[in-house]
């Protein structure tokens, strides 16, 4: 059996009654967290564009673009509603060989489920389903390694997830699994030097090709055979080999959702540590810093390659370049004493005495904390005071983390504050009703007519 067979048939024959309470329960977290998530994009200019131009696209086989009435084919919601997700670099993270967000699947999967009239339990089956197989690719081979996007494994996650929704056959969803992989690789250039509106979109657009390929093969379409394993497949081209071991209800295992992490910070997950590392510090000398000479961060190498070596991370020209600057996301917190959303406006990323700060910050590589990872995130800060005072902090397990994760009234809080601009208390109210019994929920028509924006 080759590997998209055997997900083929995982995805088809995965039931809800499988699930163990647990699980459920984190499907409902990481909706209330991705919904949050949305709205703190929804005002930015990029989801601005975006939305633009997914409502110039209407489909009788239609899903809702998050915040409006609006109904576009699947494949385009999924692709707008993905980008107010991911962008503000918000929602959840899985950290492995390959690092990843695996609530970018949820866009799919919404789009799916209100065009398919799924069910609430159909719904959260999808989403254990997208979750096993992106984590469990990510714990099998490194794509940034290799020079290529994380988001290249949500194309087979999605699809599968889209599939499950659609009710295709084992034969069908592995056809989709190779159309959608075959025809959607992204290159790792996405989140190299200074960063554009693109990093945000990118794993949305393997949402709708993930989509568009179901769609396709609902409708009979035939893909390539042996996506992973070919001549010129997936493990030869892009991944490498590798062997993905069992999936969750098999051999015991548990499902990976319980395995990813809640954000605390809007930031680069790899610096959530730090930014804790940095308050402590703060606090330590009384939020003076005119006393601090030089700011050390030591660090492990994912996080040093992919946000904290590049000579953009010290000069941010864009938010996505800041919210991925390990430098810049621990001057602000230093300096400021929080990191927020308000930390990524032009204003301050571009404020001349912060960017000063800035110069007083050096990260370098401890290859001493790298067997730390990627079972925590270890930053280690040191402050150097002119006085000749040293200080020093470090984190490994931040808020939000599986081995210490936020509580139920965290994520709620994170959901009230975000949408807070949008919606009443007595609408929030509704939309976390809903949402901690989405698997009594007949349709998820009445979430999408709930998360319409009114006029004041």
């Amino acid at each position: 059996m080759s590997l998209a067979d055997r997900l083929a048939s995982y995805a088809v024959s995965l039931r809800y009654e499988q699930l163990p309470p647990d699980t459920v329960h984190e499907v409902k977290r990481r909706w209330i967290d991705s919904i949050a998530c949305a709205f703190g994009a929804w005002r930015s200019e990029t989801a601005d564009l975006v939305r633009r131009v997914a409502m110039q696209v209407s489909s009788p086989y239609g899903a809702t673009i998050l915040g409006t009435s609006h109904k576009a084919s699947p494949d385009w919601a999924a692709f707008a509603n993905g980008l107010f997700i991911r962008y503000l670099d918000y929602n959840d993270t899985y950290l492995s060989k390959e690092p990843a967000h695996p609530s970018d699947n949820l866009a799919a999967i919404w789009a799916v489920a209100e065009a398919e009239r799924a069910t609430g339990k159909e719904a959260i089956v999808a989403t254990v389903l997208a979750y096993e197989i992106q984590c469990r690719l990510c714990n099998a081979a490194s794509l940034r390694a290799r020079g290529w996007d994380h988001v290249n494994y949500g194309l087979f996650s999605a699809s599968a997830a889209a599939s499950r929704l659609m009710g295709l056959s084992p034969e069908a969803t592995r056809h989709a699994m190779s159309i959608a992989g075959v025809s959607g690789l992204a290159m790792r250039q996405t989140r190299v030097g200074e960063l554009s509106m693109w990093k945000g979109c990118a794993f949305s657009n393997a949402s709708r090709h993930a989509v568009f390929a179901s769609w396709l093969a609902k409708h009979g379409m035939t893909g390539p055979s042996e996506i992973f394993e070919g001549k010129m497949g997936f493990m030869k081209q892009v991944s490498g080999e590798f062997h993905l071991g069992a999936l969750g209800g098999e051999e015991g295992r548990t499902f990976m959702i319980n395995e990813t992490y809640i954000k605390y910070f809007p930031v680069e997950y790899h610096a959530q540590s730090a930014v804790w590392a940095a308050l402590a510090l703060r606090e330590r000398v009384g939020g003076d810093l005119s006393q601090v000479e030089t700011v050390e961060i030591d660090t492990f190498e994912a996080s040093y390659s992919i946000i904290g070596s590049e000579p953009e991370k010290w000069l941010p020209r864009s938010r996505e370049t800041a919210d991925h600057s390990l430098p810049y996301i621990v001057g602000v917190a230093l300096v400021d004493g929080k990191v927020d959303l308000n930390s990524f406006e032009p204003s301050r990323y571009t404020d001349p005495d912060l960017l000063a700060f800035l110069q007083k910050i050096h990260v370098r590589h401890d290859p001493a904390l790298d067997a730390g990872y990627p079972a925590g995130i270890p930053n280690r800060i040191t402050l150097c005071l002119r006085d000749g005072t040293v200080l020093t902090e470090e984190n490994t397990f931040p808020r939000g983390h599986a081995r210490n994760p936020m509580s139920d009234g965290e994520v709620e809080a994170k959901f009230r504050r975000l949408t807070e601009w949008a919606l009443t208390p007595t609408r929030q109210d509704d939309i976390l009703h809903f949402l901690w019994n989405l698997e009594a929920q007949a349709t998820l028509h009445p979430l999408m007519e709930m998360l319409v924006l009114h006029p004041a």
